[in-house]
């Protein structure tokens, strides 16, 4: 059986993931108020949730790329493909996350009757972007997984399966 290169999460599937993401955010207030006669509110815990997921991801993302790229140390096999998986999941995720709290405070724009509306669209941006961070973590561990295919090291036991963009 022959190995076929990992490619690298695409930028169409984490468009398509945001805009996912960016529409049912829009949609989920009008619906919970339909629904529940009011709309989630979100708290600080939401966007600092999302910064540490975010810190975690990107600190695993530069442990990981200093040990494979700059000390030129093999991952094992097992841990490398387990971060790799987590890189793309969390790429696709955070691409999500983003979209969805960044669709919820579109919702809020111009609303100043509700005296919640400006608390909901200031928290939900900053969550947005704490889920782009997350997505970018997420990228960065993704790439950090990756060896050269010119790598004479490569063989065996490497960082990850090569891949190419």
């Amino acid at each position: 059986m022959s190995q076929r290169p990992l490619k690298t999460v695409t930028g169409g599937a984490l468009t398509a993931w945001a805009v996912a993401g960016l529409i049912l955010g829009w949609v989920l207030h009008p619906f919970a108020e339909w629904i529940n006669g009011t709309a989630p509110v979100v708290t600080w815990l939401q966007p600092l949730a999302l910064a540490l997921v975010a810190a975690i991801v990107g600190g695993t993302a530069w442990f990981t790329w200093r040990t494979v790229h700059v000390r030129k140390e093999r991952l094992d096999s097992q841990r490398a493909v387990n971060r790799l998986v987590l890189g793309r999941a969390c790429a696709l995720a955070g691409a999500f996350l983003g979209g969805g709290y960044l669709g919820y405070a579109v919702s809020w724009l111009g609303l100043s009757g509700d005296p919640l509306a400006h608390v909901r669209l200031e928290r939900s941006v900053v969550a947005a972007v704490m889920g782009g961070l997350i997505c970018l973590g997420g990228v960065l561990l993704e790439k950090a997984c990756r060896i050269r295919d010119d790598d004479p090291d490569a063989g065996g036991a490497g960082a990850a399966p090569s891949s190419t963009s």
